[in-house]
């Protein structure tokens, strides 16, 4: 199955939960916090401006972004994946290499 996002909204799937602490203590599931980083894996035309015109949205698929903490409640599961919906504007920046 395809999924494809409306407007300037980007789907993410994220980065797999932290097993241990980098002091190497490990963590039991209900300890474990969603990361807040992930791979884009589809993104939507862009915002459509009041004149009409669409700005296309700055990240493009493959991009490894960082997103707000409590940004990624817009789950949806797609060919066994959980991937996250959001708009272009909870993302706060694209890690390069």
């Amino acid at each position: 199955m395809k999924i494809r996002p409306l407007h300037d909204r980007v789907v993410v799937r994220r980065k797999e939960e932290e097993e241990k602490t980098a002091g190497g203590i490990l963590l039991p599931g209900s300890a474990k916090e969603k990361p807040n980083q992930g791979e884009v894996v589809a993104v939507g035309i862009g915002r459509v401006l009041d004149n009409g015109e669409v700005r296309p949205v700055d990240v493009k698929v493959g991009d490894v972004v960082v997103f707000g903490k409590y940004a990624g409640s817009d789950t949806i599961e797609v060919d066994g994946q959980e991937l996250v919906i959001l708009s272009e504007g909870d993302i706060k920046a694209v890690i390069d290499g």
